[in-house]
């Protein structure tokens, strides 16, 4: 009987390895650069909710783009208790791209709190050609707007995934995994074939279309989306529009997540969001994750079983990109059913807090299960 489940395992991995949109691998970056003629209106908006302590460290870094069109910054304040929109204003005093804070009105009901200031920062845009939504604590490199725009091309919305923080030791055990988990949910390469009815998006960095934004009916189409950012890639593709993800090279995280606590709440307050808050997806999610990477190292070491030897290992390598990617030992691959472990207790974790009514939230602030 182990032997069979190693080599129901191993034929897994082959599946996951070969057949799923060759998930695991990191070649998708931008599309080829195609500097236009006229260089299109851009509005790049900020959702900020206490970030006074990373504002610092990333609205400089809008503030100087070098793009050749017409671009702003809008930073939208969204009821900020440490000062961050007068820091704001401080840091965008003498900028070269003009800064605007404004403050939305209350939140209505329905609406999530990001998603609701991000509509005040589109509405302050007004008739520009694209928005760039991108988050408070994402540093851009100088030639990131421009590189954006070169590559929309014919895609209505261009996203990348921001390079996150991994100074300590938890982030980096748990934050290429998380990438690694993303990317298998939504395999980058399908996201960006024409063929592909998978859409997704990373919401540190978001070029749309203001055309295919409205014909998807605004951001408040999506007003309770928790998970924003895949919630907005599928409207645009489901109204018509083109979605690209990949990588980034120029475009990071400043968050920090130092302690296992941390990035526990980070996962925790949307995983069972991301399961539609169904105990039957729930269920098969544990088991899934539980056969795909808890069975292989534990049939490796009761057999031990080849087969699930050879699971593990494949595992493992499939694992290799996004650790260098992120410059970590390769040899961390080999950990991963560590992490899927910590990300299974995560997510019931997650469970557990929504059936206690607690529901996912951020900042002080929580939303109802139809978020």
């Amino acid at each position: 009987m182990l032997t069979v489940l190693g080599w129901v395992t191993l034929v897994v991995w082959l599946g996951l390895a070969f057949c799923h949109g060759f998930f695991w691998r990191t070649d998708q970056r931008l599309p080829p650069l195609s500097r236009p003629a006229q260089w299109p209106s851009v509005a790049i908006v900020v959702p900020a909710r206490d970030e006074a302590a990373v504002l610092p460290s990333t609205l400089p870094t809008l503030l100087a783009q070098r793009y050749p069109g017409s671009a702003r910054v809008i930073l939208v304040d969204d009821a900020s208790t440490d000062g961050t929109g007068e820091l704001a204003r401080r840091l965008g005093a003498s900028s070269p791209l003009p800064l605007t804070v404004v403050t939305p009105d209350p939140l209505p009901d329905g609406w999530t709190g990001k998603l609701w200031a991000a509509a005040r920062g589109v509405t302050e845009a007004g008739a520009v050609d694209f928005v760039l939504l991108t988050d408070a604590d994402i540093a851009h490199g100088p030639r990131s707007l421009e590189t954006l725009v070169s590559a929309a091309g014919p895609y209505d919305l261009v996203s990348q995934m921001a390079v996150l923080r991994t100074a300590t030791p938890w982030e980096r055990l748990i934050v290429p995994a998380f990438v690694y988990f993303f990317a298998m949910l939504y395999p980058f390469r399908r996201v960006n074939s024409p063929r592909s009815r998978v859409a997704a998006a990373a919401g540190g960095c978001v070029l749309v279309r203001r055309s295919a934004l409205e014909r998807a009916g605004g951001l408040a189409a999506i007003r309770g989306a928790v998970i924003d950012d895949v919630a907005l890639a599928r409207a645009v593709a489901a109204a018509g529009g083109r979605t690209w993800l990949g990588f980034a090279t120029n475009v990071h995280s400043v968050r920090p997540y130092p302690r296992l606590a941390d990035l526990w709440h980070m996962v925790a307050r949307t995983a069972y969001t991301q399961l539609r808050h169904s105990p039957v997806v729930l269920l098969g999610t544990v088991v899934g994750l539980a056969v795909v990477f808890l069975a292989p190292p534990a049939l490796t070491f009761a057999g031990p079983s080849w087969p699930a030897a050879g699971a593990w290992a494949l595992m493992a390598a499939t694992f290799v990109p996004i650790a260098r990617y992120y410059r970590q030992w390769p040899v961390l691959g080999v950990l991963l059913p560590v992490t899927a472990l910590l990300y299974t207790l995560m997510t019931l974790d997650s469970a557990r807090r929504h059936f206690a009514g607690r529901g996912a939230g951020w900042k002080g602030r929580h939303y109802s299960a139809s978020a």
